[in-house]
């Protein structure tokens, strides 16, 4: 797979993800995708169903503000893509702050696995410390 394949494909599923098109994000992946963020009290979901919980938890609880796209880097059938996202979280539970709110900012790795025009796994590491200092600074002094 070329890597302008890829850009299609990641870039679709980062267009649902940002449109918050649930249905769309799911179509993107494979039947029996592994999709996992860390860290995450979802942990690993393989099944549609449990995807799409996850996804209308996160689309509920974050509202992006915009993306800042820092490398991607190409293998055979994956990706690693390397962003610094920035937005509001409503609440924090994801992180591990149950009911903190606020703006942040943060960096996010994306280990995308790819077959055909589809993702077979989705890994998301996120900068959880500067989430998680970001949500504990009163409203007054967080950085937007």
């Amino acid at each position: 797979m070329t890597p302008e394949r890829m850009d299609q494909i990641i870039n679709q599923h980062f267009m649902y993800e940002a449109t918050d098109d649930v249905a769309g994000v799911v179509a993107s992946l494979a039947d029996g995708a592994e999709h996992e963020v860390i860290p995450s009290p979802a942990g690993v979901q393989t099944d549609r169903a449990g995807i799409t919980n996850f996804y209308k938890m996160l689309f509920a609880d974050l509202r992006g503000e915009g993306v800042t796209p820092l490398r991607r880097l190409y293998g055979k059938n994956f990706v690693v893509d390397e962003t610094l996202w920035r937005g509001r979280i409503e609440n924090g539970r994801i992180f591990l702050r149950e009911g903190k709110s606020g703006p942040v900012s943060f960096r996010l790795l994306h280990v995308f696995e790819l077959e055909g025009d589809k993702i077979t796994r989705e890994q998301v590491w996120c900068d959880l410390a500067a989430i998680q200092r970001q949500l504990d600074v009163p409203q007054k002094e967080a950085v937007a």
